[in-house]
């Protein structure tokens, strides 16, 4: 099915088993900035799984710029014995590993004790994203960071690593000197194109020095910076061509978006707004300018988009890094014909990029055990057949279900709707977010696939448990729409978000939507509403619309809200309605404010659908575990992952 796919691919003096490429992505898994048990046990994951390449995250190479905790340091020896550990770990594997060599020059938010950096850059222009306002670099300390890249490459080579990777996407160091905006100098380094490629050049020729000739040597760069101070375009086509021209590269690897802005930073892992491999036309006109091969990124989830883009001859390997997060097996599932098994990537970024933005591991929503393959890097079978009834068929009740059926025992998942799936229903519903329906497709397959047996419209009572006389009870029953104490008369409607999302009818004119929770569900809601040629307040209850979400995700709904018209007004909670008036309190001040309006719809979070667990709890003839919304309502990460943690424990 995939022959371009997995056939071999050479890399200068390397030789990848297929095509397909995790690239480098920050994990947390590093101890102190080195790499330790956690981070390879991640990599080896997707190792065993079949990935021909693995890209290991960013590691700084200049001793004077110290950032996060959670960044590799390829600038100190004691980097060496960890590299060579994950390296002898993915050889044994088949796999080949690189390393990414970095400097982020002005793209550097914090340090690992919470401080701010003393940032540089090729010119002191300041940052939007990070509000940093860095320092000029001088040409004695140009000249050290040059060295620093080669004396990385060499430590990596010592390590007994296969590749280097340079970063010169996204708005790093050398994207900075490249980009008239960030590059203002008259000097050698600076004034007009061949100049602002000089310090790229010269990195270049410094790592191929200290990598020697049986490394690869790769560049990843992005070819549209997609912000507003970005590079163009023709201008990374011309530095690409002329480096390749040089005989510096191995590889291109090719990527879109920059970190020095809002509206780039959501390229840099594109959710799920964004088309599958919207980033390979970008990859084509790159490969039209260069002799060695090119690979590209930018939501890759499938093996059937990876072909494609393949047999189109748009580049020559495919990255898809969160696809192989969401599911390290995928290559082999793949190769062989199992592709309905594959768990494809939803692109909500909350456990992956999402983590890291929060300073957490990295996961994935629909498999947790991603980043803790420490704890549950394989299923192991139950010492004792028990029967176990799942009440509730979301996310979290879906894997609990899956998980134990694989371990051995007998599952029924009873759910009291037509269909599985739980809020996620909802979710998929909200503009832009259909692919969230995928962690139900997903989870459902699997769950079948470990012979759960699934009954719809099967509500679970006392009786029920008394009849069926189970071993084990998992309750996943969830949540419903909490509503918060209101003033009302009755003459003006009050909605919750899910009616709006499932349909119900809104009357024409300004409606309220206020927003609790500061998640998915209020700017969705807002959202579909202006679809529906309604205007719209959103009031938010904290500080802005979106707080709870990951910057991408909030970034690129709040822009589409805005396109549509929606107005968004922060720290605002209702607590009243009449007959055209929706009375909203300032929740730092107090004070009232009044919105002229036909409808308020309240996205004000949650309450847990907890009566059937409490009277479970009373009884002691039966093993009682919750798990989700039930006990807390919070989002499907917790759920899934609680239910992976108690269905290894029956």
């Amino acid at each position: 099915m995939f022959a371009n796919l997995f056939s071999p691919l050479t890399l200068g003096p390397v030789t990848i088993r297929n095509r397909i490429v995790s690239s480098g992505h920050d994990t947390i898994l590093v101890d102190a900035g080195l790499v330790n048990d956690a981070l390879i046990a991640y990599h080896v994951a997707r190792a065993d799984g079949g990935v021909g390449l693995v890209v290991v995250q960013v590691a700084d190479v200049d001793p004077e710029e110290r950032t996060e905790g959670g960044v590799l340091q390829a600038w100190n020896e004691r980097c060496l014995p960890g590299y060579a550990r994950l390296a002898d770990a993915l050889h044994a594997r088949g796999t080949a590993v690189f390393a990414q060599l970095h400097h982020g020059g002005r793209e550097t938010h914090r340090r690992s004790d919470g401080t701010l950096p003393v940032t540089v850059s090729p010119s002191a222009v300041p940052n939007e994203r990070f509000l940093a306002a860095p320092r000029a670099l001088d040409v004695p300390r140009i000249g050290r960071i040059v060295d620093s890249y080669r004396d990385a490459a060499h430590r990596m080579r010592r390590a007994g690593l296969d590749g280097v990777e340079v970063v010169a996407s996204h708005g790093y160091l050398p994207a900075q000197f490249l980009n008239p905006h960030t590059n203002r100098r008259e000097d050698a380094y600076g004034g007009d194109d061949p100049r602002r490629i000089r310090f790229l050049r010269e990195v270049l020729a410094a790592t191929r020095e200290g990598a020697g000739p049986a490394l690869a040597v790769g560049l990843r760069i992005s070819v549209d910076d997609e912000s507003f101070d970005g590079l163009a375009p023709d201008v990374v086509l011309d530095a690409t061509a002329a480096l390749d021209a040089d005989g510096l590269l191995d590889y291109l690897s090719v990527v879109s978006g920059s970190s020095s802005s809002y509206q780039g930073s959501h390229h840099i892992v594109p959710s799920m707004a964004h088309p599958p491999g919207y980033v390979a036309p970008r990859a084509a006109a790159a490969k039209a300018r260069v002799r060695v091969p090119v690979m590209v990124a930018g939501r890759i989830n499938q093996p059937q988009e990876a072909e494609a883009i393949l047999v189109a001859g748009r580049a020559d390997a495919c990255v898809m890094t969160r696809a192989l997060i969401c599911d390290p097996a995928l290559p082999g599932k793949a190769s062989a014909g199992r592709t309905e098994d594959i768990r494809a990537c939803i692109g909500c970024n909350q456990a992956c990029i999402g983590h890291y933005l929060r300073g957490a591991p990295i996961s994935c929503i629909q498999h947790p055990e991603t980043g803790r393959e420490l704890i549950y890097g394989s299923v192991l079978p139950a010492t004792l057949r028990r029967r176990v009834l799942v009440v509730g068929g979301g996310p979290g009740g879906l894997k609990a279900a899956a998980v134990a059926a694989a371990r051995g025992h007998d599952v029924v998942l009873h759910e009291a709707a037509a269909r599985v799936g739980g809020q996620a229903l909802h979710a998929e519903k909200v503009p832009g977010r259909a692919e969230f329906g995928g962690i139900v497709t997903n989870l459902e397959h699997e769950a079948r696939s470990a012979g759960v047996e699934i009954r719809t419209r099967s509500v679970v009572t006392a009786a029920t448990i008394d009849a069926e006389r189970p071993d084990v009870v998992v309750v996943a029953t969830g949540a419903r729409p909490r509503r918060p104490e209101l003033e009302v008369d009755g003459s003006l409607p009050v909605l919750d978000a899910w009616d709006v999302l499932d349909g119900v009818d809104v009357p024409s004119g300004r409606v309220v939507v206020a927003d609790w929770r500061g998640d998915w569900i209020g700017l969705g809601t807002a959202i579909a509403l202006a679809q529906r040629g309604r205007r719209v307040t959103l009031a938010a209850n904290g500080p802005h619309a979106g707080q709870s979400l990951m910057q991408y995700v909030r970034d690129e709904m709040t822009a589409e809200a805005l396109r549509r018209g929606v107005r968004i007004v922060p720290f605002l909670r209702p607590y009243g309605v009449d007959d055209e008036t929706v009375y909203l309190q300032h929740a730092l001040t107090s004070e009232p404010v009044l919105v002229q309006a036909v409808a308020l719809v309240l996205a004000t979070g949650h309450e847990s659908v907890d009566e059937l667990l409490r009277e479970l709890e009373a009884r002691e003839d039966v093993e009682v575990h919750a798990i989700g919304d039930c006990l807390s309502p919070r989002t499907a990460e917790e759920a899934v992952l609680e239910a992976l943690q108690v269905s290894t424990t029956l």
